[in-house]
C-alpha cells in the first residue's frame, strides 16, 4: 500500500507485518512499512609500488587516526563507485579496483563493510576535506596503534596475506571479535 501523501502522513508503530516474522515499523494510517537495513561502507586498499595508501581523520568518529579511504555507499552508485569516489575524496587519489578484498559483517552497528584491492592510477594524492593528512606507508610502517577501525585492520591484514595472489575468496571478518577504544 502506497501513502497518497508520501512521507507527510507516517505514524509508526512497531508490528509484525502479515507475512512477515520481524517486527518493523509500520505506518497506522497507510500500512507503509518503514524497512531498517544496515548500512554499507565501501573503501579500498590501494597501493602505489608496495605501499599503501592511508588517510588521516580530520572528522569523528576516531578522528586523528587513520584509516583507508572508506565511507558509506551513496544512492544510485555502484560499490566499486563508491570506493573510487570515496578515495578521490579522502585522499585525492585516482584508482583502479582490481578485486572485492574483503566482506565485513559489522552486526552490533548494522554496517557491511566492502573492501576492495586497487591500484593508483599515479602517485598523486593529497589529503580532501575529510582528512588531516594522507600517506603512502609499508605494510611494515603502518602505525597499528592508531587504526581508527578493527575493519581496516582486518582489511589490511587480509590485503597482506593476499598482496600476490591473483585470485582468492573474498575474506570476512573474524569469527569473534572485540574491539574497545
Amino acid at each position: 500500500m502506497v501513502c497518497e501523501k508520501l512521507n507527510n502522513c507516517h505514524t509508526y508503530v512497531k508490528q509484525v507485518p502479515e507475512g512477515d516474522d520481524k517486527e518493523r515499523d509500520v505506518c497506522i494510517k497507510c500500512g507503509f512499512i518503514n524497512y531498517l537495513n544496515p548500512k554499507v561502507v565501501v573503501g579500498a586498499v590501494s597501493t602505489w609500488g608496495n605501499n599503501i595508501l592511508l588517510v588521516k581523520r580530520a572528522i569523528e568518529p576516531q578522528k586523528g587516526f587513520w584509516t583507508i579511504p572508506a565511507g558509506f555507499l551513496e544512492l544510485d552508485e555502484t560499490i566499486e563507485e563508491g570506493a573510487v569516489r570515496e578515495t578521490w575524496e579522502e585522499a585525492n587519489a585516482r584508482i583502479q579496483i582490481d578485486c572485492i578484498l574483503g566482506i565485513y559483517n559489522i552486526t552490533r552497528i548494522s554496517q557491511i563493510y566492502i573492501i576492495f584491492r586497487a591500484k593508483m592510477l599515479s602517485q598523486s594524492f593529497h589529503p580532501g576535506i575529510e582528512s588531516q593528512d594522507a600517506k603512502l606507508v609499508s605494510f611494515r610502517n603502518i602505525p597499528w596503534e592508531r587504526i581508527a577501525f578493527p575493519s581496516i585492520v582486518w582489511a589490511l591484514n587480509d590485503f597482506h596475506e593476499t598482496f600476490e595472489k591473483d585470485f582468492f575468496p573474498p575474506k570476512k571478518e573474524p569469527p569473534s571479535f572485540f574491539w574497545e577504544r
